[in-house]
Parts: structure tokens; C-alpha cells; sequence
């Protein structure tokens, strides 16, 4: 190969790489969807969430996901929320998977919440099972730490239709409160390695803002 040839081979393969760089950050790393607005009623935020087993729609059908409830009423497909700085969050998350397990008893309990506790279908607890665990609301930036409990694997009239998860089928309601604190752009994300398919189960949907992680604007 002549010193040409091998100059042009050297300068496509360094253009290639670039270019799938360049793919990677816009497709992956910086590509966020957009912010949804919690409810606000007099001096509470109200924030509602569901997580399900796949998501049912384009690009990634199979990847378990979160969901939120915008001001109207509609579920959206993002993880990046808007909250307003020093005020009580209260949250309403809507489970309809089942139950993957934490790898840290740690996260059993909740941290950071009002009261230290939450309410599982009703029923006010400090900590649960940690084999019974599907996902974690985890806010690390502000001391947040929430387990979620998972469907059980027999329950009847489980969810398997596109996203949103109608309330008619199998589900766990979790509800807890939080302070927000300053302003600032906080990281949420799941701690249940529940990427089925992927090494670890930490891969795809578990580092993908709009599936298992997101934002939270704090303002």
C-alpha cells in the first residue's frame, strides 16, 4: 500500500470514529426529552410517576421504563421534570412490574422523605423486603433514596399493552413526600438493575435519560 493509500485509510478510519462519536453524544448523551411540569395545588406539588416492564413504543419497545403525568393529566413519555425550589413534593408512583430485588439492602429504606416512611397500597412502612424491590426513586444530589414495590410474579391481570399501564390492571400505588430544597439540576435515576438483556442489567434503559433516569430542574 502506497504511503497515500495508507494516509487516506488512516484519516477515514479517524473520521469514522469521530463521526460515531459525534452520533453517540447527540443520540445518547445530550439527547433529553422534554421537561414536564408538575401539578401544583395551593402549596403542594403533586408529581405522579408509573414505571412498567417495556414500554411498548419506538425506538426501544422492550426497555422498562418511567412515566409522568403532566399538568393536564396526560402521562408522558420523559424522565426531566420541573419543581419549584423549598417546597413539599408529594409523590404518587404507580408500579406495574414485577419485582427484580436489590443487590444492596440499603436501599430497602427510604431516605430523605417526610416522616421516613411510605405508603405502600395504604399501609404506612419504614423499609420492605429487599427481594421484593422493582425499582428505586433515587435522588442523590438531594438525600432521596425510595424503594418500590414490585407486582408479584402470580398476580392476576398483569399490564401487556403499550404504555401508559391502564389502572385496571395488576399494579403497587407508593406514595411519599419530599422537601426540594435550593434551586439546582438534580440526577434521579433507579438503582435495581432491571435492564433485562443487558450485562449486569445495568445497561440500555438504566443509562438512558427518559427511561430509568432523568433530571429533576429544581427553580
Amino acid at each position: 500500500m502506497s504511503t497515500g493509500a495508507r494516509v487516506a485509510a488512516v484519516v477515514g478510519g479517524v473520521a469514522l470514529a469521530v463521526a460515531l462519536i459525534a452520533w453517540y453524544l447527540v443520540s445518547w448523551v445530550f439527547s433529553y426529552p422534554p421537561a414536564v411540569q408538575a401539578s401544583a395545588s395551593g402549596g403542594t406539588v403533586n408529581l405522579t410517576l408509573q414505571t412498567v416492564a417495556a414500554y411498548g413504543h419506538n425506538p426501544h419497545q422492550p426497555w422498562v421504563t418511567y412515566l409522568v403525568k403532566d399538568e393536564s393529566g396526560a402521562w408522558q413519555h420523559s424522565t426531566v421534570i420541573d419543581l419549584p425550589a423549598n417546597t413539599l413534593v408529594h409523590v404518587t408512583v404507580y408500579n406495574f412490574d414485577g419485582q427484580s430485588g436489590l443487590r444492596n439492602p440499603l436501599w430497602s429504606k427510604p431516605r430523605g422523605v417526610e416522616g421516613g416512611t411510605i405508603q405502600v397500597d395504604g399501609k404506612t412502612i419504614s423499609a420492605i423486603d429487599p427481594a421484593t424491590a422493582s425499582h428505586t426513586f433515587a435522588v442523590p444530589g438531594l438525600g432521596i433514596s425510595v424503594p418500590i414495590f414490585g407486582v408479584a410474579d402470580d398476580a392476576p391481570n398483569q399490564c401487556a399493552t403499550p404504555t401508559p399501564c391502564p389502572m385496571s390492571t395488576a399494579h403497587i400505588t407508593t406514595v411519599f413526600t419530599f422537601r426540594t430544597g435550593k434551586p439546582g439540576h438534580y440526577r434521579w435515576q433507579c438503582f435495581v438493575p432491571c435492564a433485562a438483556g443487558f450485562i449486569n442489567g445495568f445497561g440500555g434503559p438504566m443509562q438512558t435519560v427518559g427511561y430509568m433516569d432523568g433530571f429533576l430542574n429544581v427553580a
